[in-house]
């Protein structure tokens, strides 16, 4: 396929491909699947071979947001029953990171609900930081406590925050359907307050929220200008008690099409599989470590994951091996200059956006699991 075989020659040249090309990789068939995912394959082996690199996330405090983010089951009026809790003390955010860290993670993400941290939460999560690194030699550690405020990256980044996280999530235009209590510029600021403070920017989207082809590409053209070490891949969990809990709009096959098209407009930046791929992949997930380069392993902030030990088992399998800690995860060009330096293409030509598939009327619902485990418990976490 033409398309193809241009793709994979701008990935490997680190050249952004045309708003057209990417919107043509949603829309081919299930019949060219095999074809997209070896394409793909191939600008992911270039530069990052066959290593996958292992995040573990510690929910410090969950549930009781302020913020209205309809895909969120820790939101604003949210009647999905997870767990709720208050800040956990830094020995315990500690002993539940470093249960993911002997699952083979080499980043710990810290992630704590609300609108953004008081410069109280941000001595409280120093303390954790400080902690994690005293136990567990050589790993990394991001940071993502919603929008920042002046001073607070650089707070964090002294404290030993390596990366800082914040997703974009959807595209500019149809940000205001899902969310009112911010807007798409404060997420913006808050990846470039943490670049500016120099610590390595991680920003992402949610995919299957309703969303058209052209919202994904603009979201993931939105994130390679602002140009993140690392890109994490959400697909949505639509938990009961949600405004959003009726969308079951993907499919593995879509949701494999776009972690490719995620893949060729990011060629050397980690594109990281992230929420909901036990969920919306379930037995594809294999093909999809053809396309990332990073996973979370275990549970996620308030949904259960498959086990560690399968995650583990499933990266073996598949023939890739867990990226160790003496092992930089991005391209030497990235390492060395801090951007990708690629040269973009000028063309920015548009395409009508294709139908998304239409919800099927067997939702599985039994695949949404709420985390009963781990942090804020007295239970044994999964890593």
């Amino acid at each position: 396929m033409d398309l193809l075989n241009t793709l994979v020659d701008k990935g490997l040249r680190r050249e952004l491909p045309t708003r057209e090309e990417a919107l043509a990789v949603l829309a081919t068939s299930d019949d060219e699947l095999l074809d997209v995912v070896a394409a793909a394959g191939k600008v992911r082996r270039q530069w990052f071979g066959r290593r996958v690199k292992l995040n573990y996330l510690v929910n410090l405090k969950s549930g009781l947001c302020p913020e209205d983010c309809s895909y969120c089951s820790q939101r604003l009026g949210s009647k999905a029953e997870i767990l709720k809790y208050t800040w956990l003390k830094p020995d315990d955010a500690s002993k539940a990171a470093a249960a993911g860290v002997a699952g083979g993670a080499k980043r710990v993400c810290l992630v704590a609900s609300g609108r953004g941290p008081t410069d109280k939460d941000v001595d409280r999560v120093s303390e954790t930081i400080s902690a994690i690194k005293e136990q567990n030699e050589g790993v990394e550690v991001c940071a993502c406590l919603g929008l920042l405020s002046d001073g607070q990256a650089g707070r964090l980044r002294a404290a030993g925050a390596d990366a800082y996280n914040h997703n974009l999530n959807t595209s500019e235009a149809t940000y205001g359907d899902i969310c009112t209590t911010h807007d798409f510029s404060d997420r913006v600021s808050t990846v470039q307050q943490a670049q500016a403070a120099g610590m390595s920017a991680c920003s992402g989207l949610i995919a299957g929220m309703g969303e058209s082809d052209a919202d994904l590409v603009d979201v993931v053209y939105a994130l390679r200008e602002l140009d993140p070490d690392s890109v994490p891949v959400n697909f949505l969990i639509p938990f009961e008690g949600t405004p959003l809990a009726k969308e079951w709009n993907l499919t593995p096959q879509r949701a494999l099409r776009i972690l490719a098209m995620v893949r060729f407009v990011c060629p050397d930046i980690e594109v990281r599989l992230a929420g909901g791929r036990e969920v919306h992949l379930r037995s594809m997930q294999p093909l999809a470590l053809h396309l990332v380069n990073s996973i979370f392993l275990g549970d996620y902030l308030t949904s259960e994951g498959q086990a560690g030990q399968d995650d583990l088992a499933m990266i073996e399998d598949a023939g890739f091996e867990v990226e160790g800690t003496d092992t930089t995860t991005l391209p030497e060009h990235r390492r060395q200059c801090g951007d990708g330096a690629a040269d973009e293409a000028a063309a920015e030509a548009e395409a009508p956006a294709t139908t998304v598939p239409a919800p099927s009327d067997e939702t599985r619902r039994d695949l949404v699991s709420v985390r009963r485990r781990g942090a804020g418990t007295d239970l044994p976490p999964n890593a």
